[in-house]
């Protein structure tokens, strides 16, 4: 039987610990850890705050806190180290299942910078969970998109009844789509992607469920368990754990200013023979750095001489400045695989992506897209095709931006004051600053507040410790959420 009423959110401000006839305080206290535990709000193998620190920041005895924690214990939800403290522990089906590696899959691994596969999928599982939580009232600074009322437009729903006739319904809704995607976006992506020098007809295009299912396509089609792929550090926390999950073996490359670190990719693809290198060439999430020629130049070089493909992300090139550098268009699209979708910018639910790839290997996409979808949905991808067509996603992507631009500003400006500091030159959506403090003890003193931050823990292939924090510039740009910081970093 389904519940009407309305659940709880995760996000707003826990209530006070209170005596009550009904719960000790130690039961709140450690219902509190469990509901977010079970949450993924505190991922497994994070640390929970010291005996001492949690009685502080509730004002607790700590003997009600050792009760409490006794209490996770009992429930099997987390660990005890001697010396060390209080972990969430790691679910036994999920190592059991990633562990049972199929048959010819690389042995255990001996070389100790490429990352085991059981390290990303815990690491990426806070992040994921909180996309889908309710925001509520509170800045939210880990959120990875723009705020619901920075998208909003009529031309959607304009677009969206265009393509909702009878006859359209008819001819649409009751048999499968184009396999590769409806034809008329396919052609007005390549229009699109032409004006930006790259050589693809409708032919090359495949669309997907979103970048990310682009993105998984891919992997599922060049890659088996046990390949190395080379993935850019710090970066996107899903897709550390997807390829994980798939048993994959990570190399992180580590990203700066102008590109990947290329002295590490060629130690690498000496003693690795990695298959696939996944880069987001422009405005990169966390840093915001974006690509330059030489760099783009140079991967390209070692993907050549050492026979793996790139695949360039570039769910941020809406945007993005013109004519930014993009490896898959100095290459032509011959080893590189370009993805992109409206996730960012439009729709986050409308969940249209697409991939742009070599001829010879769209066949081999388009049947694995076939085997995970079947198909992918043609009325919104036809709403899309129309805002495209007609100049509304142009105009609406430059009002962002416009945006975009005064919040960087004055959230760069908050930051600073309240003593952060940007590792690198503020940048598109996101900052990647230096709090000084342990972010990942800090996200749970933040969740007690009701704000969802995104610690640098998360955003690397091993966890580990980390001051740094990733923040949104749309979320941050007011004093609510740094006049919190503060207090929480002060005290």
């Amino acid at each position: 039987m389904f519940n009407d009423s309305p659940s709880p959110d995760p996000l707003a401000s826990a209530p006070a610990l209170t005596r009550t006839a009904a719960q000790t305080l130690a039961e709140q206290l450690a219902a509190r850890f469990a509901d977010r535990i079970r949450d993924r709000l505190l991922a497994p193998g994070a640390r929970l705050p010291s005996v001492r620190q949690c009685a502080a920041q509730h004002g607790l005895n700590p003997s009600t806190v050792v009760a409490a924690y006794d209490l996770l214990l009992a429930q099997g939800l987390v660990l005890a180290q001697r010396n060390r403290g209080y972990f969430v522990r790691d679910r036994a089906p999920l190592r059991e299942s990633l562990a049972a590696r199929p048959e010819g899959a690389a042995q255990p691994n001996t070389h100790p910078e490429i990352v085991q596969p059981l390290a990303a999928p815990v690491n990426a599982a806070a992040l994921i969970r909180g996309m889908f939580q309710p925001a509520g009232s509170r800045p939210q600074p880990g959120m990875g998109a723009f705020p619901p009322d920075w998208m909003a437009s009529t031309f959607m729903q304009a677009a969206v009844r265009r393509v909702t006739t009878p006859q359209a319904l008819a001819d649409s809704s009751l048999r499968y789509g184009e396999p590769l995607g409806d034809g008329h976006l396919r052609r007005v992506l390549a229009d699109r992607l032409q004006g930006m020098g790259l050589p693809v007809g409708p032919q090359h295009i495949i669309t997907t469920v979103g970048a990310t299912h682009a993105l998984d396509i891919v992997s599922r089609t060049l890659l088996k368990p046990g390949d190395c792929v080379m993935v850019e550090e710090p970066g996107w926390a899903v897709e550390f754990a997807r390829l994980a999950a798939m048993g994959m073996r990570i190399l992180p490359v580590p990203r700066g200013p102008a590109g990947p670190d290329l002295a590490v990719m060629a130690r690498y693809c000496e003693a690795h023979a990695p298959k696939l290198f996944v880069s987001v060439s422009v405005l990169h999430n966390p840093t915001g750095y974006c690509l330059s020629p030489g760099s783009a130049h140079r991967v390209l070089q070692l993907a050549q001489q050492h026979d793996f493909c790139v695949v360039e992300d570039d769910t941020y090139g809406h945007i993005a400045p013109e004519h930014a550098t993009r490896m898959s268009v100095l290459d032509g699209l011959q080893r590189t695989i370009y993805v992109s979708g409206f996730a960012k910018i439009l729709a986050p639910n409308w969940r249209v992506g697409y991939l742009a790839a070599p001829a010879a290997w769209v066949e081999r996409l388009l049947d694995t897209k076939l085997l995970t979808t079947l198909t992918t949905p043609s009325l919104l991808e036809r709403a899309l095709a129309h805002c495209i067509e007609q100049g509304q996603l142009r105009r609406h992507a430059e009002r962002i931006r416009t945006r975009l631009d005064a919040a960087r500003t004055r959230s760069t400006r908050l930051a600073l004051a309240a003593g952060c500091r940007f590792v690198s030159e503020p940048a598109g959506l996101f900052g990647w600053v230096d709090t000084g403090v342990d972010t990942e003890a800090l996200s749970q003193r933040m969740l007690d507040e009701g704000i969802l931050i995104a610690p640098g823990a998360l955003f690397h292939a091993a966890r580990a410790p980390s001051t740094l924090m990733r923040i949104n510039f749309a979320t941050t740009q007011d004093t609510a959420f740094w006049g919190v910081y503060r207090r929480l970093v002060a005290g």
